[in-house]
């Protein structure tokens, strides 16, 4: 799973509001009103994809701020569950009785109890991270107010102590919730290269909205770059790594090695156009060579 940054949305504090120039104070949102905001965003430009668009957050996102707009827009969200999360079982449906029918049930279920039973436990193999992982687990259907109905409820044994996730589709199956929870970790890999490799957030600027622009910039560039690479073989993207001859150990192309080897290929278009035609002596190409690898 690679992850794709494509727009970011700045977030203030109420309280640091005041310390911003007039001219450029942005209007008080919540990150949750945000996050809102980008899928609306991103669901617009995906109405024609055929396939359901799922989201996959962490816990500080499971709240009805964010679920239930995502819910109303047909968005399936998969999250992580709080240990003491109210949640209630499925109601069971009246026959003949008058009124709307009941939205959560009467018997409330504590995720801390049911984990500390020994029954109703199943193992499963699941393909998490790249590879066949075996997972003990639980999983029933229940209501959750913050959702607005019934949610499907995923409980992992983990070596040092059980999980809850979460999702707003209860026909999900446990691969497809433990999948998508497995593939959040491309985003925590996409955060550290933007910030790390590409400098997102280091930019020294004037104001607040070019600071918002040149955060873009380093995000657009990101993906720019993994687009150039997604149909190029590890062995083009990692074929100049003699210079670090302790790195021999055969890996998956990192953003680093990318970003390394279109520079590369930039350069050399650039070296090549200048070139009188027909040019082929091996002094001019040793030094630009020497100079690629000192530039890229």
């Amino acid at each position: 799973m690679v992850a794709l940054p494509l727009l970011a949305r700045l977030y203030v504090r109420k309280k640091d509001l005041p310390a911003i120039d007039r001219n450029q104070r942005p209007t008080f949102v919540t990150e949750l009103e945000l996050a809102v905001e980008l899928m609306k965003w991103a669901k617009g430009w995906l109405d024609f994809v055929a396939a359901p668009l799922w989201v996959v957050a962490d816990g500080a996102y499971a709240k009805s701020a964010f679920l239930k707009p995502l819910i109303g827009m047909g968005v399936v969200v998969v999250s992580r569950l709080r240990k003491d999360a109210a949640l209630w079982t499925v109601p069971i449906a009246r026959t003949g009785a008058r009124g709307r029918p009941r939205k959560y049930g009467e018997s409330r279920i504590a995720l801390a109890k049911r984990a500390g039973q020994t029954r109703g436990w199943t193992t499963g193999t699941f393909e998490l991270y790249g590879k066949a992982t075996q997972k003990k687990y639980k999983t029933f259907e229940a209501t959750w107010r913050p959702a607005g109905g019934v949610i499907r409820v995923v409980r992992v044994d983990e070596s040092e102590g059980w999980v809850a996730f979460f999702c707003t589709d209860p026909s999900a199956t446990v691969a497809d919730i433990l999948g998508l929870v497995a593939d959040r970790s491309s985003l925590e890999t996409c955060f550290r290269d933007c910030k790390e490799i590409v400098g997102a957030g280091q930019q020294q600027v004037c104001h607040l909205w070019a600071s918002v622009g040149s955060f873009h910039m380093c995000l657009w560039t990101f993906t720019m770059t993994e687009a150039w690479a997604w149909n190029r073989s590890a062995e083009e993207l990692v074929a100049h790594r003699s210079a670090s001859p302790w790195d021999h150990k055969p890996r998956r192309p990192s953003h680093a090695d990318k970003r390394r080897a279109w520079r590369r290929e930039l350069l050399t278009n650039d070296i090549e156009a200048v070139l009188p035609v027909g040019t082929d002596s091996a002094k001019i190409h040793d030094l630009t060579e020497r100079l690629l690898d000192l530039a890229a």
